[in-house]
């Protein structure tokens, strides 16, 4: 009963700031507050995937929710670049991997590096997860490359689909990259490198698209990554949203965006590094996913434990059954793997 009175209140706070907003686009810091008590996840479960081979490292989980099951796709570095798996699980903690659906090529664009995200989850707030097809299929969108080695050479976004989640199949990809970093319109934070990118629907068309990317890059810089954003109507075509990136600190890293709406709110989960010690989750809110206001107050989840030491980053957080699951990326003493925290404890 007391969380139905406490969720009620809260979207009472959010209605009467779209009711009393001052400055076009800004989401109030009663607002701001509200949504970080609904999404913090104090309580840290622990690792919850790995792979078996130590040498290889694991990256940037995307959860998503297919036949009554949850999917998480995932990439894998080994040293040549990245390539992307896909795990499965009965109940979010215990999760298994079903194979590789992003492969090293030859003589391709992006012939050592395809670190693929599952595009087009569904982003309501406790909803159903699942992911939506456009013109019959499954759409991801990747970071590709053609050099070999840690995130080397020039990186683009790529575009893969595939007619069915259910195996572990080898994704079809368009025969070349939707973004670059020397497009001609490419703007002045992304000139140099774009990493991982992150699509949602938007049936509402606040920007005037249907289908709206965030993406992490490094511009003319080359110092410190920003979060920009792109948009299309046909998942293929993208044209860069504004001038400016929508989120940057002018130094380290802002990466690894999220995007779900709460409400009549889209919170942008990211992560932020080296602007201030290690590596930390943070988040962002908007009305219109153009005007983004910044939290302030504390970091979602940081280093703590022997696993995430180093680093504890690149977000994917889901709400369900009255439960808040934050997957990160742990960088610490079980070298590099999925950890998980939730908002309550789980292990009592």
């Amino acid at each position: 009963m007391w969380q139905k009175i406490l969720f009620a209140i809260f979207y009472g706070m959010i209605v009467w700031s779209c009711q009393h907003k001052t400055i076009p686009g800004e989401v109030s810091a009663e607002v701001m507050e509200g949504i970080y008590s609904e999404v913090k996840t104090p309580f840290k479960y622990g690792v919850v995937f790995k792979h078996t081979d130590s040498t290889k490292l694991i990256d940037s989980p995307t959860i998503f929710r297919h036949n009554n099951k949850w999917l998480m796709s995932y990439i894998i570095y080994d040293g040549q670049g990245y390539e992307t798996w896909m795990a499965e699980s009965e109940n979010l903690l215990d999760w298994q991997s079903k194979g590789k659906v992003l492969s090293f090529t030859k003589n391709t664009w992006d012939a050592n590096q395809k670190a693929g995200y599952m595009a087009l989850v569904d982003v309501e707030w406790g909803g159903s997860y699942e992911v939506k097809k456009y013109h019959g299929k499954y759409w991801m969108s990747y970071l590709g490359g053609a050099s070999e080695g840690y995130e080397k050479g020039i990186l683009g976004v790529g575009m893969a689909t595939s007619s069915s989640l259910d195996e572990a199949e080898e994704w079809s990809r368009l025969a070349k990259p939707v973004l670059l970093p020397d497009d001609e319109d490419a703007r002045w934070f992304e000139e140099q490198k774009i990493y991982k990118s992150s699509i949602i629907y938007d049936e509402q068309k606040l920007t005037g698209y249907s289908y709206v990317m965030s993406y992490n890059a490094v511009g003319d810089t080359a110092v410190y990554e920003s979060i920009g954003m792109a948009v299309s109507d046909n998942m293929e075509n993208w044209q860069r949203l504004g001038k400016d990136p929508v989120i940057t600190r002018h130094k380290g890293i802002c990466g690894d965006a999220q995007i779900v709406r709460i409400g009549d709110i889209y919170v942008m989960f990211y992560f932020g590094a080296f602007w201030k010690p290690g590596a930390f989750e943070r988040f962002a809110c908007s009305y219109d996913l153009v005007n983004w206001t910044d939290w302030q107050g504390e970091d979602l989840i940081a280093p703590s434990e022997d696993y995430d030491e180093n680093y504890a980053h690149k977000p994917w957080v889901i709400k369900w059954n009255g439960v808040v699951y934050h997957f990160y990326n742990a960088v610490g003493s079980e070298g590099r793997v999925i950890a998980l925290a939730t908002s309550i404890d789980l292990k009592n």
